[in-house]
């Protein structure tokens, strides 16, 4: 049975249009910013920076190769790309995603050093360190993932409805023990983690300003900036929290309900799910003064001037 192709009202077809591809254009414009903004600007050369780096290099990639079709997909309730490519699809989509989450994850033990442990941080926190990160924000997630679905196991004991619901579909479906598997791998185990050092990060941020407080010396600028880093992290969070929890919890409880939840929903929750990678610019980018200075200089023009790269980013006053 060939699957039909989903017919919506022309308001409500330009709208989801509108709305995703606003998504893809602003993960894919807004990773690449920060992109060159640490690969041209020699003072962004740092080891946190080449890990914000790498983030966007998976969250750039994900708005590339993956979103576009599943905008298609999502829309149509149909797959035009053929059988051997959904499953390429589903491997990349899978593969981006989980690396991305992964870097959310090191971004957070590299603020741990940085804020709970600042005299070990350069000997903790070094170019080779940060490699490793790196290497396992990439290699694990792509392993796992291309292992996982090119090998069928994800699949094994489900019924051909379940697999395939139609010809022309394209849908990355698991059994009950690999959606529990994938699930605690790819986000409640690193989330869990994350959500442990953030609440350490800031009960030890709230101490400093206390400590900062009781010096007379200390001025509002000191106390300004400490809120910042504190508010910031809890946005961090709560956007992760906000964008991935809702699929993650779709993914572990569908196939305990035969798989009855629909497709809309379904392609609700995996959008709000690429829109961390859309936020991942904002937060990590637009949250520090410096990247704003390397982002107006890139809109502007100035980065093409010579000498450009040795511009003094850091000095954003």
């Amino acid at each position: 049975m060939s699957c039909p192709r989903t017919v919506r009202h022309v308001f409500t077809g330009i709208v989801m249009y509108t709305v995703i591809y606003g998504a893809i254009i602003l993960t894919i414009v807004g990773n690449l910013m920060v992109i060159i903004s640490v690969s041209h600007f020699r003072q962004l050369h740092t080891p946190t920076n080449f890990l914000i780096l790498s983030l966007a290099a998976a969250d750039f990639l994900l708005g590339l190769t993956v979103m576009p079709y599943s905008m298609v997909r999502s829309i149509t309730a149909c797959w035009y790309f053929g059988d051997l490519f959904c499953k390429v699809h589903s491997c990349i989509d899978m593969t981006l995603c989980t690396t991305s989450i992964f870097h959310l994850f090191f971004i957070a033990v590299d603020r741990y050093y940085a804020i709970c442990q600042p005299l070990h941080y350069s000997s903790k926190i070094a170019i080779p360190v940060i490699e490793v990160y790196v290497f396992i924000s990439w290699s694990v997630p792509c392993l796992y993932s291309f292992g996982l679905v090119l090998s069928n196991v994800n699949i094994e004991g489900l019924e051909e409805e379940t697999r395939v619901p139609c010809m022309g579909s394209c849908s990355l479906v698991f059994n009950k023990m690999w959606s529990i598997i994938t699930s605690l791998l790819c986000f409640f185990i690193p989330g869990t983690l994350m959500i442990g050092i953030y609440i350490h990060i800031f009960s030890v941020a709230r101490k400093q300003v206390k400590l900062i407080n009781k010096f007379p010396n200390s001025t509002n600028q000191k106390k300004s900036t400490e809120n910042k880093a504190a508010k910031t992290l809890s946005l961090v969070m709560g956007v992760f929290i906000l964008c991935w929890l809702p699929f993650f919890i779709l993914t572990v409880t569908d196939p305990y309900i035969n798989f009855s939840i629909s497709d809309d929903i379904y392609n609700i929750v995996l959008w709000l799910g690429y829109l961390n990678s859309a936020f991942n610019p904002i937060i990590y980018g637009l949250f520090y003064p410096w990247f704003k200075k390397s982002f107006l200089s890139i809109l502007t023009g100035k980065i093409l001037q010579l000498g450009s790269a040795s511009y003094n980013v850091l000095n954003y006053k």
